[in-house]
């Protein structure tokens, strides 16, 4: 399971564009992995989604696909 949440930001200047959105694979409280999904604009509130998982694998899979989809739409890692 994902030890850390996966952090991206899509910021726009331009556009007045500041938002983020976390991934992270955490345990419920019987052991079935969740995918955690949190989102909404930098600094302000944020909502959240949880995705009852099958199994380790099947949560890591949906993880990968979410990732991907966010960076093709520009999210990516901040710069530290």
């Amino acid at each position: 399971m994902t030890e850390q949440p996966i952090y991206l930001e899509r910021i726009d200047r331009q556009r007045n564009m500041a938002r983020y959105y976390a991934l992270s694979i955490e345990p419920s409280l019987f052991g079935d992995p969740i995918l955690v999904r949190r989102w909404g604009r930098i600094g302000g509130a944020s909502q959240q989604k949880l995705q009852f998982c099958v199994g380790n694998s099947d949560a890591e899979l949906l993880l990968r696909r979410l990732l991907a989809a966010k960076r093709r739409r520009g999210y990516r890692e901040p710069a530290i």
